[in-house]
């Protein structure tokens, strides 16, 4: 497919762009393949060079003009462009053709189904790349001291993600354990999320991460899964279970076939459940609440005591407030308590993977560097299998 195909009008003068704490640029819009350029071709005068990917919601609107032959008709309007770093453009567009154009040609472009169409497969960068990202953080070197000791192993059972589809394929397991030990736990966690490591504390303990397990009506239990769990502590000694859900959600999970570590089988965890329903959920009110952080903060008109009062009505804090209490716990937990901690909600893949993240830029000084931050999404996103373009598509405009 030719990206010609789907651009109506490439090139339009007389586009007014729009965009936050700046005056309007009257100039030339440029339409190609991955990027919106509005140049005046002036000096002094900054262009707008921006990445279509970087287009969460496009919206139009249309303005009437009268005629003296038909009365009323259509012509051009404001292109509304909502970008995923939280900024409003608008282009205004005089001809009502161009307008229609212009809007159906950033819809198309903005929507491209097929990763290998989006930009970094034709970036050609014009210096040379002194580091490869694909191979930057692997495992093997992120977890090196802790695989110099006698507790933990290197494990290749996930080669062909046959275990598990949204691990990576190497694995960080305990020593003590096999890999049949592995395969049998992951057919007992939701989407074979099994316990793995995450982090370990300078003290020694162990940060976990999993998804639910699958206990169906009749309570099923996995000796496998526990035996991870166990080994993990060692003898005599304690850990906590950090449920991401409260129980009442719990509750409704466990009616659908899953739910969480019966007490009577994983006798060394104490369970801890946490109301982070929403983010679990992918509820739709978290992005009507940052929906409306996002309009507040586009909103250069109100006054501060109005903005502070939009603010707290988005409730966006809320979240953020929740998040934190709860990554500040199994922080609290791991150096405080020396007790081990494992992570889950029902995927395992949303606020588990925040709540982890965030305890480890707690606890480590090296995940608040830009090069540990980088190994640590890598780690806890990328290959922890978090779907990225499933949420970050089209996350303002698009209830998941």
């Amino acid at each position: 497919m030719e990206f010609a195909e789907l651009i109506s009008t490439p090139k339009l003068d007389g586009v007014i762009l729009h965009a936050p704490f700046q005056e309007p640029i009257d100039g030339t819009l440029c339409i190609t393949g991955h990027h919106l350029i509005v140049s005046t071709r002036k000096e002094n005068v900054q262009e707008l060079w921006l990445l279509i990917q970087a287009i969460d919601a496009v919206e139009k609107k249309q303005h009437s003009s009268s005629n003296q032959n038909n009365g009323i008709s259509m012509g051009g309007g404001t292109i509304v462009l909502k970008c995923k770093d939280f900024r409003q453009l608008q282009l205004d567009i005089a001809s009502g053709n161009d307008f229609l154009n212009v809007y159906s040609s950033i819809e198309r472009l903005a929507n491209l189904d097929k990763p290998e169409l989006s930009y970094p497969f034709f970036y050609r960068p014009m210096y040379n790349i002194l580091e490869d990202g694909h191979s930057l953080f692997p495992l093997e070197a992120e977890f090196a001291k802790l695989l110099a000791t006698e507790e933990w192993r290197i494990s290749h059972v996930n080669r062909n993600y046959s275990v598990c589809k949204t691990y990576s394929s190497v694995i960080i397991a305990p020593k003590a354990i096999d890999d049949n030990t592995l395969i049998a736990s992951a057919s007992f966690r939701e989407g074979g999320r099994f316990p793995v490591l995450s982090y370990r504390h300078e003290n020694g303990a162990i940060l976990l991460r999993s998804s639910q397990p699958l206990l169906g009506n009749s309570n099923k239990r996995s000796r496998d899964d526990e035996r991870i769990l166990t080994a993990v502590l060692g003898p005599h000694k304690k850990g906590y279970i950090i449920d991401t859900r409260s129980s009442n959600l719990v509750s409704l999970c466990k009616g659908k076939g899953g739910g969480t570590e019966p007490d009577g089988h994983y006798t060394q965890w104490n369970k801890i459940f946490k109301n982070l329903d929403k983010l679990v959920k992918c509820d739709g009110s978290v992005l009507d609440h940052f929906n409306k952080l996002i309009d507040a903060c586009n909103d250069v008109t109100i006054s501060s005591d109005k903005w502070l009062s939009r603010l707290e009505s988005s409730h966006w804090l809320t979240h953020v407030q929740n998040v934190l209490s709860t990554a500040c716990l199994v922080a609290q937990c791991l150096d405080k308590d020396g007790a081990s901690v494992l992570v889950h909600g029902t995927s395992g893949m949303d606020a588990t993977l925040v709540v982890t993240s965030l305890a480890q830029m707690i606890l480590n000084p090296d995940c608040r560097t830009a090069r540990g931050l980088q190994a640590l999404i890598e780690r806890e996103w990328l290959q922890a299998g978090h779907p990225f373009q499933l949420y970050t598509s089209a996350s303002l405009s698009v209830s998941i």
